[in-house]
């Protein structure tokens, strides 16, 4: 059966060739996690196969960030999208599958993911934060916390005319809504983790669009971000003081044994 209706980001699309700022990583598209200032956060690899590419990023706590995606193929593309294991568009906990609301790009577009839809024309912002002030922490969710997940769908091309877009302005039960949940913070190393919060409302209209996606994703990348003294702890960024270089006419020394000669 076919899967048809999906949520199109119609107005906060960025973005030109050159557009992205920091790295990227993905093959059938280019993802990264910009900062409050529009940059990209640097990208540490992690491991990479064909179809999927692992790679780590270092959050800073209480800083606003967006997800920008640019579909590298020449046909259109659904994307699935979830950070901390919970589907950006839906708020449920997502497998990355292609029943899942996603987001459509066209040839070589580019877009911003700058929170959690709540709505047809609004959002609320992702921000670092600790796992019990999370968004999937107050749900109980600690099972792909510091996570954002893209999987690439591309569109299946038939002969026969996809059915006309549909109007579901007016639906909001498939949008992720505020936890009215107490939160239950994760436990054990998952506290040592980052989180994504659900911060301040913003205007983000889009619309619902007919899209077919394939049965499987070409492409999935993640994107595990952690505060800086974790990636130190687990050597993925250098941290502390490089050695001093000795000044040779200020440290004290002893007289070596004169080197061999031939």
């Amino acid at each position: 059966m076919r899967h048809i209706l999906f949520l199109f980001l119609a107005i906060l699309a960025f973005g030109g060739p050159g557009a992205a700022f920091g790295a990227t990583v993905g093959d059938c598209v280019q993802a990264e996690i910009r900062g409050s200032d529009g940059r990209g956060l640097p990208l540490y690899p992690a491991s990479t196969t064909s179809i999927q590419k692992k790679v780590y990023a270092e959050a800073v706590k209480g800083a606003e960030y967006a997800i920008w995606i640019r579909n590298l193929l020449p046909r259109r593309v659904g994307v699935v999208v979830a950070v901390d294991g919970r589907n950006i568009i839906s708020g449920k906990k997502s497998w990355l599958k292609n029943q899942e609301r996603m987001y459509i790009l066209d040839p070589h577009e580019s877009c911003e993911y700058r929170g959690w839809r709540t709505g047809s024309d609004r959002l609320n912002r992702f921000y670092f934060t600790d796992p019990g002030d999370s968004y999937a922490g107050a749900f109980g969710d600690s099972s792909a916390m510091g996570i954002v997940a893209i999987a690439v769908y591309p569109e299946v091309q038939r002969p026969e005319s996809l059915p006309p877009a549909v109007d579901l302005s007016r639906d909001r039960t498939g949008s992720a809504q505020a936890p009215k949940a107490e939160k239950a913070g994760p436990a054990g190393r998952a506290m040592e983790s980052a989180g994504t919060g659900f911060g301040r409302e913003e205007y983000s209209p889009c619309r619902v669009i007919a899209f077919e996606p394939g049965a499987k994703a070409v492409e999935t990348v993640l994107i595990k971000y952690e505060w800086r003294p974790t990636l130190c702890r687990l050597g993925i960024v250098p941290c502390g003081s490089p050695p001093t270089p000795p000044n040779r006419l200020w440290d004290e020394g002893f007289a070596p044994p004169p080197p061999r000669r031939g």
